[in-house]
């Protein structure tokens, strides 16, 4: 009989313990979670849907979706990937759809039906559940005592640590010999102050060109783009967050976006159609007839933006004002004051470093007996139901490896 003790009630530590159970009857599982809530970030995933995975089926492809950690998982993903998720959702009665943008979620659209299938599964396994039982010390000497703060201790074999982005996990992993890469926020929205924004919360572009400049480093992403009461938002921004998140921090989360609201058109071509609308309808007002696809009311920012006062006709466009307006429309800058949040979804970038453990196993190359999984390590992918497939895989990889036999 195998003893392993699973350290977190989340996602990663949920899905280790269940693939452990499921591959080796032989084993005796406990799962502890220091909190009184099971899978909170399965619960509030999505906007309460949950986005279990991403409908990415190709593992080389599938990896240029984590800013950090995409060369580990490359051949982690060639033995659990999405498809392998979506079957085993399905083989335990939970069917999943995919939305047009790649995200994948329950039929039902309730976080609930996956938190529901994971705790039946686990009861159905034998799997011991424990909540409120904080983790303050793990010793490992041929055996592992987990110490808990209600006192009690815990001897058992072999130890998976999935505490997320919890700095309890870091503290424990840097107890038993690890060390970190600095852990720093990712997935975030920004905060800007401009005129520009003002009054126009709510308002969505699809699909926008941005750049993010951080002192001398560049970062370049295209998608939907959401404005906020306190900036700019949406999956293009999250996206950009993720792979700046490093160099942002470094610099105190201020940088420059610029902003290219109409990417489909090039500059020459934008400059041509601006032309022949001042042709095509000279008598009407310029605020009043928008020749783009944008929201009418983001257009007559940006002319005012241009210096173009809300009576002026398309006759009347100078070619000074239609170069301020070509450049509010394909290269508006935007000063970025700070960090936003998105939602309770938090992300860190970083966490144990990567050198230090084995990914066929998932077990540490420096304390024998020790697993990890999710996002205690240091991988993280874009928002998309990208760092939920990194648990599911990592945590499978070291089920495969922590219950067999002595």
């Amino acid at each position: 009989m195998v003893k392993i003790v699973v350290i977190g009630g989340g996602a990663a530590g949920f899905w280790g313990a269940i693939a452990c159970a499921e591959a080796y009857s032989q084993t005796r599982i406990t799962i502890l979670e220091a909190s009184g809530q099971l899978l909170s970030k399965v619960r509030i995933s999505g906007g309460g849907r949950c986005n279990v995975t991403h409908a990415c089926f190709e593992p080389s492809e599938l990896v240029g979706n984590y800013p950090r950690g995409s060369k580990a998982l490359r051949g982690a993903f060639s033995r659990f990937q999405p498809q392998d998720t979506v079957q085993w959702f399905r083989a335990h009665g939970v069917s999943l759809k995919t939305e047009a943008d790649g995200r994948m979620f329950p039929k039902t659209n309730d976080s609930e039906t996956i938190i529901a299938c994971l705790q039946r599964t686990a009861q159905n396994l034998g799997i011991q559940v424990r909540t409120g039982m904080f983790v303050t010390h793990i010793k490992h000497e041929g055996q592992f005592t987990v110490g808990c703060k209600s006192g009690e201790k815990l001897r058992c074999d072999r130890i998976l640590l999935a505490t997320g982005s919890h700095p309890l996990g870091y503290r424990l992993a840097q107890q038993l010999g690890h060390t970190l890469v600095s852990p720093v926020p990712s997935l975030f929205t920004f905060k800007i102050k401009d005129p520009r924004l003002q009054g126009l919360a709510g308002i969505a572009v699809d699909p926008v060109q941005l750049r993010l400049t951080v002192n001398d480093q560049k970062f370049d992403q295209q998608g939907p783009l959401l404005v906020t009461h306190w900036g700019l938002s949406g999956p293009a921004v999250l996206k950009l967050s993720a792979w700046g998140a490093r160099a942002f921090h470094q610099h105190r989360y201020q940088g420059e976006l610029t902003v290219n609201w109409v990417p489909h058109s090039s500059y020459e071509d934008l400059r041509q159609q601006l032309g022949q609308t001042r042709t095509a309808v000279a008598k009407r007002a310029i605020a009043n007839h928008c020749p783009v696809d944008l929201p009418q009311r983001l257009w007559q920012k940006l002319i005012a933006a241009a210096g173009i006062s809300p009576q002026q006709r398309w006759a009347d466009l100078s070619k000074t004002h239609l170069r301020s307006l070509l450049q509010e429309l394909t290269q508006g800058k935007f000063h970025v004051l700070g960090k936003g949040v998105f939602k309770d979804e938090f992300v860190t970038c970083g966490g144990v470093d990567l050198k230090q453990i084995n990914f066929k196993t998932m077990e540490s190359r420096c304390c024998p007996g020790l697993y990890f999984a999710g996002e205690v390590i240091d991988i993280d992918g874009i928002t998309g139901g990208f760092n939920f497939q990194n648990a599911w895989t990592t945590a499978w990889l070291a089920a495969q490896a922590m219950g067999q036999p002595e």
